[in-house]
């Protein structure tokens, strides 16, 4: 996919520049909503008839957003550049990268933490407060409940990774009595 990553970059780079001037959860909200849109097997087989028009299909795109974006002028240029380059397959690329472009701006991160039991409240809190001191910056957490590490968790920050699970402590232990 790194195709559709390269293919994707400067669709999110523009659209950052404009979503700069206002607010950017706004706009990371409308790309994200949009994203999910081009991943619906319904919109992708009218995307494909060559009976509809780029016209029919960026009109259909815009009546089924939400956002209150939709009637700006701004990101109707956005849409009406996807639809006319016939890039709706990037559009999942397109809005991970504007929001890595808005987590970098914010001084932010998007943290993925799996974990063996669901993990809410006071703990997740803890543990976010704990991770934001290691990685310096503000943590976004998703939480995902993995049965496999049978204790602790694997936190993913970007390309780096931490993992704390018994499924890693024992594959070391594997590891080490193997040598």
């Amino acid at each position: 996919m790194a195709e559709l990553a390269t293919i994707a970059r400067p669709y999110a780079e523009a659209l950052f520049d404009v979503a700069k001037s206002g607010d950017l959860s706004q706009w990371s909200d409308f790309i994200n909503e949009l994203a999910a849109f081009a991943e619906q097997p319904e919109l992708l087989s009218v995307a494909g008839n060559p009976k509809v028009g780029r016209d029919q299909l960026f009109k259909l795109i815009l009546s089924l957003s939400k956002s209150p974006l939709a009637n700006d002028a701004r990101a109707q240029n956005f849409v009406r550049a996807i639809v006319d380059n016939h890039r709706l397959d990037a559009l999942s690329q397109v809005a991970e990268q504007f929001d890595t472009l808005k987590n970098a701006q914010e001084g932010a991160a998007d943290v993925i933490i799996d974990s063996a039991f669901p993990l809410e409240g006071q703990p997740l809190t803890e543990l976010v407060a704990t991770l934001e001191r290691k990685f310096g910056r503000k943590l976004k957490p998703q939480v995902n409940v993995d049965p496999s590490l049978i204790g602790g968790v694997r936190v993913t920050v970007g390309d780096e990774v931490l993992d704390t699970s018994v499924r890693a402590r024992l594959a070391q232990m594997q590891v080490a009595l193997a040598a």
